[in-house]
């Protein structure tokens, strides 16, 4: 329970609140030397114990919620547990995508999953960007270069790689220094605003309307988790961006899908008009690139404005791009995990499991956010970053590798409503009072008019 304490009381909600969160301790363990499943129902936990606060400062109602860890770990890797008409999703990894030997010993990962990033890569290694394109021929390419220098050149060009290092090598670099103290959710009053009107509803965030703009895994996760407490959530992308089905069908649920473009002052008076009468905007976009369009933070507004981004605000990697499987490289994640198993080169997480605490610490922050609202007014600025949460893991402790407990995912599968047959992991977290919600499951980007209901 300390993990889960720590974070809460440091978001300034009530300690009273905390004796109705229950977990099962020790956390069951994952196939991994680190406390993942520690992680995974501390970050989901916190989630939804901060939405059932936030209904209790609405409605009087207090309510018990309890996560049980095996389950949540299930849910840190739900993108590999959903079936579409029966059928599995296919890899998110683009066939090039991954971690590759460089010259003197060293190591690079790169991350390609976007058609532009993979271009990119391949332009820098001056291999034509074909589908017959082969991981040995990335290799040779790679070979050649220094993975610092790679790195280096990667992030001038705006793509996506990094240099592979043990913990003891990112504790000096100058990013880890400037995340050193730094929590894992950070909440900043930005602005002063009356009051929230308080409005009881059925479920926790009834009545909040959220605004989605994020891709991937960390930020959808977050929006999914809000949808599931309630929350009108409408997630916008760009109609001009490559859409990743494996992933956004899982991280869909729940919400509404909508597409606008923001090149075009059509789609930017639109996304400010649905911006006015939203409570929640969240954004994971490369650092500045929603402010540059016009939709930063509004002091007055009385909104909660939460931002997440791969490696903090400060530092000199602040405004890189970055992915889990980025972050667990550079900060030592794959090199110790890889040393505890015995074996001599690096080892991947078995889950993108910062992504996914990020995504339920973020909705843990807004949550806290709004409940702030309730409580004193005000605008809030909610932050979390993928490395900062890499931080709050390293912190819980290491464990020693042992198998998982073997779950009957079956048991744990839920089915949405949609154009098509869907069945996914219902969510870890189960509340006395207000039950998670189960939906609609969109599948596509682009289901539902850009408007409020």
């Amino acid at each position: 329970m300390e993990p889960a304490a720590s974070v809460w009381l440091s978001a300034g909600l009530p300690e009273a609140s905390l004796h109705h969160l229950h977990l099962d301790e020790p956390a069951n363990p994952t196939w991994s030397s680190f406390k993942l499943g520690d992680a995974a129902q501390t970050a989901i936990g916190l989630s939804a114990l901060s939405a059932a606060y936030f209904h209790q400062l609405q409605s009087g109602v207090e309510q018990d919620v309890w996560v049980d860890s095996a389950h949540a770990a299930l849910e840190f890797h739900s993108e590999a547990h959903y079936t579409l008409d029966g059928v599995k999703p296919g890899s998110i990894w683009d066939t090039i995508a991954g971690l590759y030997k460089t010259r003197s010993g060293g190591h690079a990962r790169i991350h390609t999953n976007f058609p532009h990033h993979r271009r990119g890569i391949l332009d820098i290694l001056d291999i034509p960007d074909t589908p017959s394109v082969t991981r040995a021929q990335v290799q040779e390419a790679l070979i050649q270069w220094d993975s610092v220098d790679f790195e280096t050149e990667a992030a001038r060009w705006g793509m996506c790689a990094t240099a592979y290092r043990t913990f003891d090598e990112w504790n000096v670099h100058p990013q880890a220094e400037a995340l050193r103290g730094v929590p894992p959710v950070m909440l900043t009053r930005i602005g002063d605003a009356p009051k929230r009107h308080t409005v009881p509803g059925t479920r926790p965030l009834e009545g909040i309307r959220v605004l989605d703009l994020s891709r991937v895994l960390a930020g959808p996760v977050a929006g999914r988790t809000l949808a599931a407490h309630g929350a009108d959530v409408l997630l916008v992308t760009s109609p001009n961006l490559p859409a990743l089905p494996a992933l956004d069908a899982d991280t869909c649920r729940g919400k509404r899908t909508t597409q606008l473009d923001l090149n075009t002052q059509q789609g930017r008076d639109k996304l400010s008009s649905l911006s006015r009468h939203a409570d929640v905007f969240l954004q994971a976009y490369r650092p500045g690139g929603l402010e540059a369009k016009g939709f930063g933070p509004r002091p007055g507004s009385g909104m909660v404005y939460a931002s997440l981004n791969a490696w903090g605000w400060d530092g000199p990697w602040k405004d890189r791009r970055g992915f889990d499987s980025l972050v667990q490289t550079a900060t030592g994640f794959n090199a110790d995990e890889g040393a505890a198993f015995g074996e001599s080169g690096p080892r991947p997480l078995p889950m993108q499991a910062l992504d996914h605490a990020a995504g339920y610490l973020l909705a843990f922050g807004i949550n806290a956010a709004l409940c702030k609202t309730v409580t004193e007014g005000g605008t809030w600025d909610v932050r979390v970053s993928l490395a900062a949460v890499g931080q709050w893991i390293r912190s819980l402790g290491r464990a020693v590798p042992v198998a998982g407990n073997e779950l009957d995912v079956s048991e744990l599968l839920v089915d949405w409503e949609g154009e098509r047959k869907m069945r996914a992991l219902r969510h870890a977290a189960n509340m006395s009072e207000t039950p998670v919600k189960v939906g609609n499951a969109p599948v596509r980007l682009d289901m539902h008019e850009p408007e409020w209901y």
